[in-house]
């Protein structure tokens, strides 16, 4: 699995396709679709786009929220957040060979997603970010280190977590001994995409 996860980011169709493009000629192989209050036909649209621009460049598709938008493009998985539709009614629709993720805040939420299933956890957030409108409660570094903690306390096998939230390329040397396994990252490499490989190093 990818560690460097990219979450598109743009308020038209065009303009997301244009980021995630930009994203895949840079080494991007994991793009999960994410437009928010998007037009029904409009983010079928860009769904679909991104599946084939995915596929041409080998990469992993996940849509994030709706189900069956990933189904019905045959998409690589799906991304659910606390307040989506369960893991447990998501897999018979997508299937058992389907990338499954969700989103966590606390250590509760991530023995739940484990009890769920989940591929991986998208734990969360690190800082304020403004990509995402209902923000769960800030969890800073001690957060991450906090939870991995607790599982570990809890005899529980860590699983693949990724730090999300407003990530910099320079917090990966002080998020990386916390335990995670990568990040996903969406304004810092939207606005710079040569910082792509950088962070792929760092996630080394």
């Amino acid at each position: 699995m990818e560690k460097l996860q990219y979450i598109s980011q743009g308020t038209t169709r065009i303009g997301q396709e244009n980021n995630i493009r930009t994203m895949l000629d840079h080494g991007i192989r994991w793009v999960q679709v994410r437009w928010k209050n998007a037009p029904p036909e409009e983010l079928m649209r860009l769904c679909e786009s991104s599946k084939r621009l995915c596929s041409d460049y080998g990469a992993v598709c996940i849509i994030n929220d709706h189900v069956q938008v990933a189904r019905q493009i045959d998409a690589d998985g799906v991304h659910l957040g606390l307040e989506d539709q369960s893991v447990a009614s998501a897999r018979p629709i997508l299937g058992q060979d389907k990338i499954i993720g969700g989103t966590a805040n606390t250590t509760a939420d991530v023995i739940q997603r484990i009890q769920e299933g989940c591929d991986y956890i998208g734990l969360g957030p690190l800082r304020f970010t403004a990509t995402k409108e209902k923000l769960s409660p800030v969890l800073g570094f001690e957060g991450y280190i906090n939870i991995i903690d607790e599982l570990q306390s809890l005899k529980i096998e860590i699983p693949k977590i990724f730090a999300i939230g407003g990530i910099t390329l320079d917090d990966i040397e002080l998020l990386q001994p916390t335990g995670i396994y990568g990040v996903a990252v969406s304004g810092q490499i939207t606005q710079d995409s040569s910082l792509i490989t950088q962070f792929k190093k760092a996630l080394k």
